[in-house]
C-alpha cells in the first residue's frame, strides 16, 4: 500500500492527539487483507498555534516535508483530523496553479475526520478573552492567522472552496477525497460559556454541513441591463464528494472523539475509502454512505441523561448552512443591508417556519458575509417525530413547509446620488432548491447600482456654477 500521511488540527502540541488510530488501522486493514505496516505510516508535527504562522506558510512547509519522504511511487495518501483537512486541500490548489514551486508528488486518497472545510462557529471564541486564556495556560499562542481562515465566511475558505465548486472534478485527476464526520457533540466536553461546543447539527466543533464538500455556489442578480430590481437565480453544484456520518461520534475527547473511543467505527470508514481504486467503485460508495446517512437521519432522536431529571430531547434534524455575501455590481460591499428570507405567495419574512433559523453569525473582518445555520427539515416539511420511548407519544407534530422561499434585501440608502433600490428574488425561484441536508450554500447576492446623471455633468456655461448641491437628475441607463 502507499505511504500513509496523519496531518493533525489546529492548537495541537503533541502526537499523542492521534491516538491508538494508526495502530488500529495497521491491524483492520491487516485483517481485510490489505497491506499496512508502521514503516509506511507519517505522523505531522505542524505549528499552528503561532500567531505568525499562515495558511500559505503551512502549505510551503507540508510540501517541503513531503519531499524528505523519498516517495518509491512519488504518491501518498493522507488522513487528516479538523483543520489539517483544509491544510491538505490548500496545498493541493497550491500544488496545481504553480507547478514549478510545488512538488509533483501525487496524492491518492484524502479522507478528511471532521473537517472545518468552510469554517467553524468556534473560531471567534478562539480569538477572544477566552481563548486568550486558554492559550496562555498552555503556553502557546491562539494561533490568531489560522483562526482567521477558520472562521465562518473567510475570504480565505470561501476563494477555496468556490475554487473547489467550479473547478476539475478531481476523480477526473484520479484522486479520491473523502469527508466522515460525528454527528453529536459531546456534551460532557459542554462549555456553559459558548453554547456552540454542544450545537445541534453539529459534532461539537464542526458543524456537518460545514465539513460537507457536496456543495453549492447561488447567485441572486438583476438579469439584463440591471434596471429590474427582481434578482434571478442561478446555481452552481461542485463535485461529488463521498460524505459520511459516524452516529455517536463527537470531533474530539477520550469519550467519543472520532479519532479515539470511536476508532473502530471510524477505522472501518477509512479503510472503505482508502479501499476505492476507480471512479465507479468511488461513485459505489458515495451512493452507500448517503444511504447510511439517510438511515441515521431516520434515527435523529436522543435523549441526554440529566441525573434525577427528564432526560433533555434532542432531534438531530439535518441543517444547512447558507454563507451570504452582499455586495452590488461594481464590487462595492452593501454595508448595513438587511437581508431577509421571505416564504409563501404574497412572500413574507412573517411566513418562515417558526424555528427555521438556528443561528447568525457575521464574519468579523467582511461585514456584510454573514452564515446562517437554518434547520433544513423544518424548511422541507417534516413527519410527526414520535417518542423513542413511547411511540404513541408525539415529540414534535408534523411540519408543512412553507415554500416557495424568496429572499428580500434593504438597502439603507434608497435615494442618494448613487444608490441601491429594495430587491426581491423573483416569484418563480425556490430559493429551497440551492439548499442541501447537511450541505453548505454560497450565496453572492448583487444589486444594481443606481447612478444618477448629477453626478457627472458638462455645461457650456461659462459663468462660475456652484454645484454643491448637484440636482440628481435621473438615473442612468
Amino acid at each position: 500500500m502507499t505511504t500513509l500521511v496523519f496531518v493533525h488540527g489546529w492548537s495541537v502540541t503533541n502526537t499523542a492527539t492521534y491516538g491508538q488510530m494508526p495502530q488500529q488501522l495497521q491491524q483492520q486493514a491487516a485483517a481485510a487483507g490489505m497491506a499496512l505496516t508502521l514503516a509506511d505510516i507519517w505522523l505531522s508535527e505542524y505549528v499552528s498555534f503561532d500567531d505568525a504562522v499562515t495558511m500559505a506558510d503551512l502549505v510551503r512547509a507540508f510540501d517541503h516535508a513531503l519531499r524528505d519522504l523519498h516517495l518509491l511511487d512519488t504518491s501518498f495518501a493522507c488522513i487528516t483530523h479538523s483543520t489539517g483537512g483544509p491544510v491538505v486541500r490548500e496545498w493541493l490548489r497550491a500544488q496545481r496553479d504553480k507547478p514549478t514551486v510545488y512538488s509533483t508528488i501525487r496524492l491518492s486518497h484524502l479522507v478528511m475526520l471532521a473537517p472545518p472545510n468552510f469554517g467553524s462557529a468556534l473560531a471567534q471564541l478562539g480569538k477572544s478573552v477566552f481563548g486568550r486564556l486558554k492559550a496562555w495556560f498552555s503556553g502557546v499562542e491562539p494561533g490568531q492567522r489560522i483562526l482567521d481562515w477558520l472562521e465562518l465566511g473567510s475570504a480565505a475558505s470561501l476563494a477555496l472552496n468556490l475554487d473547489y465548486i467550479h473547478s476539475e472534478d478531481p476523480l477526473a485527476r484520479g484522486q479520491f477525497q473523502f469527508v466522515l464526520i460525528g454527528d453529536r457533540p459531546d456534551r460532557a466536553l459542554y462549555d456553559h460559556l459558548n453554547s456552540y461546543t454542544c450545537e445541534d447539527g453539529s459534532d461539537g466543533v464542526v458543524r456537518l454541513a460545514a465539513a460537507n464538500l457536496n456543495a453549492r455556489h447561488a447567485v441572486l442578480s438583476p438579469q439584463g441591463d440591471g434596471a429590474s430590481n427582481l434578482l434571478m437565480l442561478n446555481l452552481n453544484r461542485g463535485p461529488r464528494c463521498a460524505f459520511k456520518m459516524i452516529p455517536g461520534v463527537a470531533h474530539s475527547g477520550d469519550a467519543h472523539g472520532i479519532m479515539a473511543h470511536a476508532a473502530p467505527d471510524t477505522v472501518q470508514a477509512i479503510l472503505r475509502c482508502l479501499s476505492i481504486r476507480d471512479a465507479a467503485s468511488y461513485t459505489a460508495l458515495c451512493d452507500a454512505f448517503d444511504a447510511e446517512n439517510a438511515a441515521r437521519d431516520t434515527d435523529k432522536v436522543e435523549l441526554e441523561p440529566a441525573g434525577p431529571f427528564a432526560p433533555r430531547v434532542h432531534i438531530h434534524d439535518p441543517c444547512s448552512m447558507l454563507i451570504v455575501r452582499l455586495t452590488d455590481a461594481a464590487g462595492e460591499p452593501l454595508t448595513d443591508a438587511g437581508f431577509l428570507l421571505t416564504a409563501g405567495t404574497p412572500a413574507s419574512a412573517d411566513l418562515m417556519p417558526a424555528g427555521f433559523m438556528l443561528d447568525r453569525q457575521a464574519n468579523s473582518k467582511q461585514h456584510t458575509t454573514f452564515s446562517l445555520f437554518l434547520n433544513y427539515s423544518l424548511l422541507a416539511g417534516d413527519a410527526r417525530v414520535a417518542d423513542p420511548r413511547n411511540s404513541r407519544k408525539t415529540l414534535r407534530p408534523a411540519v408543512v413547509s412553507h415554500r416557495p422561499y424568496g429572499a428580500n434585501v434593504q438597502p439603507v440608502d434608497l435615494t442618494g446620488l448613487v444608490h441601491h433600490a429594495i430587491a426581491q428574488s423573483q416569484a418563480g425561484d425556490d430559493l429551497f432548491s440551492m439548499l442541501g441536508a447537511h450541505q453548505t450554500t454560497v450565496l453572492d447576492v448583487v444589486l444594481s447600482r443606481k447612478i444618477h446623471e448629477g453626478v457627472f455633468r458638462l455645461t457650456q456655461t461659462l459663468t462660475p456654477q456652484d454645484f454643491r448641491k448637484p440636482v440628481p437628475g435621473p438615473v442612468i441607463r
